[in-house]
């Protein structure tokens, strides 16, 4: 049984909070929870909700919330962000305002326009906690979920050296995927999978020793004309690797494949992958958990049942580290040589080996060039972003949209940027010059 104390930033994000707050319960932690949201209501929100969950399971962890980051962090075993710099309405508008100019994303949060312009809200914001982590809890395992994940994690480490841990289920949840498509229990599936955050690749897959990487091409193939997953299908017929995670992401990172958004007889973010529900979704996610974190009615029977979703792993993968336990998980990381051929110092996704000194990638071969040419400009992209966030510098941010390969114009990449600027300035104090 641990004993932790574990600060959430971001806590406004109450489903991870539900969530991470029933996976501990769950485990029997002992210690303290802290919730921090510089946003109050959102704050009420995710600590009256985390209050009913405490008093219902009968636990002895204690609570604490603060809007002020700092009255939180000191002597923190755990610091877990899930930032998102402008919420709902700063994400809508990286989404909208591109499809003036004819592009069309389906999540808008990691690549294209929409991640670029997230990126400039998220990587200050996420070097101010950095710092703050560092100075007020130095031995804290630091992890990260907020997107872009790549851009962020590499601005932290750029601008302050802090040793941060970048954690997505997308891996595991394609693992998952895998698993049921190869008819294979998943606890017997053994695979790597290597690249960038949402795009990286399945390169191999095992069960009881056996390489099941044939049989997965050879499903790939069978699958030509099927209507699940289409693209992600046939980039592993013409890759030789399974890319996660699946269509909604991976086609953001092939816009010129899509143009106009079109997509199978469908559009991007409309039809397919419809972001307006995505929006609406999480609006009343939020809505139905105020109304329950605040009203007066008792949390329902299976409330405190474990859920799937973005926190999944990330208490077991602090109970491996606390133990050494030496279990495998996927995690975004500095490169130091794990991939030979990838760039040092970009923040790659691969798998790494939970020990007592944390999580430590597993050496990888090289890619393959297919695999290794589709990431090629996406960590220069990362780099040029994140000095665009990092300086404020319009130059460089339109420099990371034609990096990116959505705008279909050079004149395009100018007028998109500065729209963007203006729209999100609320939330960009370093272009105010």
């Amino acid at each position: 049984m641990l004993t932790e104390k574990v600060v959430l930033l971001g806590a406004g994000s109450a489903s991870f909070t539900r969530g991470l707050l029933t996976d501990i319960l769950q485990r029997g932690w002992q210690g303290e929870l802290g919730l921090v949201d510089p946003d109050p209501d959102a704050l009420a929100v995710a600590s009256g909700l985390a209050r009913k969950m405490i008093a219902a399971a009968g636990s002895a962890l204690q609570l604490s919330a603060a809007t002020d980051r700092r009255e939180v962090l000191p002597d923190a075993s755990a610091v877990i962000c899930t930032v998102g710099v402008g919420g709902r309405r700063a994400w809508e508008q990286d989404v909208y305002l591109p499809r003036q100019f004819g592009i069309y994303q389906p999540v808008g949060d990691t690549v294209m326009p929409g991640g670029t312009s997230r990126a400039l809200r998220m990587i200050p914001a996420m070097v101010d906690i950095a710092r703050d982590v560092l100075e007020l809890a130095p031995h804290a395992l630091f992890i990260n979920y907020g997107n872009p994940m790549s851009p962020v994690c590499r601005g932290i480490a750029k601008a302050t050296g802090a040793p941060v841990i970048g954690l997505c289920h997308g891996v595991f949840h394609v693992g998952q995927y895998l698993a049921r498509a190869l008819d294979v229990p998943l606890e017997e599936l053994r695979y790597e999978a290597v690249g960038i955050n949402h795009l990286t690749w399945f390169t191999a897959l095992r069960r009881a020793g056996q390489d099941l990487l044939p049989r997965l091409l050879e499903l790939a193939d069978s699958r030509r004309d099927g209507a699940e997953e289409p693209f992600a299908w046939h980039l592993t017929r013409l890759c030789g690797a399974f890319p996660a995670v699946l269509d909604r992401h991976i086609s953001e990172f092939f816009p010129w494949l899509f143009p106009g958004g079109a997509y199978y007889g469908q559009t991007l973010g409309v039809d397919a992958f419809s972001f307006e529900e995505c929006i609406a979704s999480g609006d009343r996610r939020y809505a139905e958990m105020r109304e329950l974190a605040l009203g007066p009615q008792p949390l329902s029977a299976d409330f405190l049942q474990r859920t799937g979703g973005e926190h999944e792993q990330v208490t077991a993968i602090i109970e491996s580290i606390r133990g050494d336990c030496g279990v495998v998980y996927s995690a975004n990381l500095p490169n130091r040589g794990q991939v030979p051929n990838l760039p040092a110092e970009a923040v790659i996704e691969s798998p790494c080996l939970a020990t007592g000194a944390g999580l430590q990638p597993i050496q990888q071969p090289p890619l393959a060039a297919v695999l290794a040419g589709t990431l090629a400009t996406r960590f220069q992209w990362v780099e040029t972003v994140v000095e665009a966030a990092l300086e404020g510098s319009r130059l460089k941010f339109v420099q990371a949209l034609l990096l990116d390969g959505a705008v279909p114009s050079l004149d395009t990449a100018e007028r998109l940027a500065d729209a963007l600027l203006a729209a999100q300035a609320a939330w960009l104090p370093q272009f105010a010059q």
